[in-house]
């Protein structure tokens, strides 16, 4: 027999939303806190306050869970400090959230929270780069005066995004290059047949591409690099924040530089 769970969903974008609304049809007593720009979501009970949250079974955080000291919330009409939706809670209450640092599993710890990264699990980390993958393909599509068969396309990373990003980009007949730091990635990318270049060392070899993705959090393309793009040519970052390029300064040349909001 099916046990039926009571659960809140607190704060993050549509993907919460869009979860809060499928564990509801799957015979959930579900609640939605921080999501008021939502409108009302089918079969989900909205709350203005946590006073019941120390009632669920599991409390369900976004992805990321915070930005800076609050609860990563877009559409909540207002902002939410994460200690206070923490001190709401009791101790030994489940929680799961997204991209857990260190300083908010200190604070669940403090508060006796069991707090579980769902994004430190693989299976949903693999799930997660396809729409990601997907969605940058698209913007590509939307953005380039050009087909993506034909044209020369970087990708930087070579993670679980990156190559979900290739084998689409390739198969869309791109004339693709990753970038790579270690040798096992590097020897992936020849193995493939792609072209290669290396991350750390990516300035002067920029010249030739019309689009650039990269996935990773770490800034791999400074004001030189930029510099180094040619006119037209569209850049899409999907890192984490700060993200991997320095935003705005590759307009000095006319590049479409695109930043990932999550």
């Amino acid at each position: 027999m099916r046990h039926e769970l009571n659960l809140w969903v607190a704060g993050g974008d549509m993907r919460q939303a869009k979860l809060a609304e499928l564990l509801a049809a799957d015979g959930h007593t579900v609640h939605s806190y921080a999501l008021e720009r939502m409108g009302p979501l089918d079969g989900v009970m909205a709350e203005r306050t946590l006073s019941q949250a120390a009632l669920a079974d599991c409390v369900i955080l976004p992805l990321p869970v915070a930005d800076g000291a609050a609860l990563h919330a877009p559409l909540a009409e207002e902002e939410h400090p994460l200690t206070q939706v923490l001190d709401a809670l009791r101790p030994g209450q489940v929680v799961c959230a997204g991209r857990v640092t260190p300083e908010v599993e200190e604070l669940a710890k403090s508060r006796g929270l069991q707090l579980y990264d769902y994004f430190a699990r693989e299976e949903l980390a693999v799930a997660n780069a396809v729409p990601t993958a997907e969605g940058a393909i698209q913007i590509a599509m939307e953005e380039l005066p050009i087909t993506i068969h034909g044209a020369r396309v970087l990708v930087i990373g070579c993670g679980r995004l990156g190559r979900a990003l290739a084998w689409r980009l390739a198969g869309l007949g791109a004339k693709l290059s990753l970038a790579a730091r270690s040798y096992a990635d590097l020897a992936w990318i020849e193995s493939c047949g792609y072209g290669v270049e290396h991350t750390g060392q990516l300035q002067g070899w920029l010249c030739s591409y019309d689009l650039v993705i990269n996935t990773v959090p770490a800034q791999v393309l400074g004001q030189e690099e930029l510099r180094d793009l040619k006119e037209g040519c569209l850049v899409i970052d999907l890192a984490s924040k700060p993200g991997g390029a320095d935003g705005g300064k590759g307009r000095e040349k006319s590049v479409i530089l695109i930043l990932h909001s999550g």
